[in-house]
Order: structure tokens, then C-alpha cells, then sequence
């Protein structure tokens, strides 16, 4: 048996904020769009993106919707050059989106940057090296 990432779900306050966020903000494309629930395509080599009622998610599981700080998960976007780390960060910016880390080199060599979307979720965007 082997495991693969086919879709990662994320848990939204406002899912007509994030749809645009992340469609308008970021370019992904809507593939599935009703009623709480939103699937988008990221492109190609990339896992699929859902977009969930954060409230009717956690019912779904049986858990409370209530969550702060850090999640201890991150979504990395690596990117061939720092002006693309740059274009990246600026149109997440302008989406929305909190820079919680502004983009700086790396001590590994590379150059990083952080943001929030706009429900909290973490995303570094890094070149390899």
C-alpha cells in the first residue's frame, strides 16, 4: 500500500473570503463549488485544495471548531528565484493575507517568506536553494 496527498481540506471562517483568496488572490481554479464546500485545482503536480465550512467540518468530526496559534502545519509553495518568492508574497498581500514573516535569506541558503490566509493558515514560500 502507499499513501499520496490527493486533497488537502482547510476548515474556513468565510468560505466566500477564502474562494476569492485563493482564486482571485492566488490563481487557483474552482473545480467544485456548492453550498459550504469548494474544490480547486492548484495545477498541475499539485495536491487539489478544499475549501470546507470550518463549523460544519468539525461537526463532521466531532470536534470543536475552536483553534488558535500555531497548528503545527504549513503549506510550503517552493518557487525557482527570489523574485518569485517576492511575486508570490505580494499577491497573497494583496489578497488578503497577513505577512507573518517578511522574506529574508535563508541560513540554508535559500530565501524564504511566511503569510496567513485569512482563516490563520500558515504557507511558506521558499526558492530550493
Amino acid at each position: 500500500m502507499s499513501i499520496a496527498v490527493t486533497t488537502i481540506m482547510l476548515g474556513v471562517q468565510d468560505l466566500d473570503r477564502a474562494k476569492k483568496f485563493y482564486t482571485s488572490g492566488l490563481g487557483a481554479t474552482v473545480k467544485q463549488d456548492y453550498p459550504g464546500f469548494v474544490h480547486l485545482d492548484l495545477g498541475a503536480g499539485s495536491s487539489s485544495l478544499a475549501l470546507y465550512d470550518r463549523a460544519a467540518a468539525a461537526a463532521e468530526v466531532g470536534m470543536s471548531p475552536e483553534g488558535t496559534g500555531f497548528r503545527a502545519v504549513s503549506f510550503h509553495h517552493i518557487v525557482s528565484s527570489r523574485a518569485e518568492v517576492d511575486e508570490v508574497m505580494a499577491a497573497a498581500e494583496a489578497a488578503g493575507a497577513e505577512v507573518v514573516k517578511a522574506a529574508v535569506a535563508a541560513e540554508w541558503g535559500g530565501y524564504d517568506a511566511w503569510f496567513a490566509d485569512p482563516d490563520g493558515h500558515l504557507w511558506k514560500v521558499a526558492t530550493a536553494s
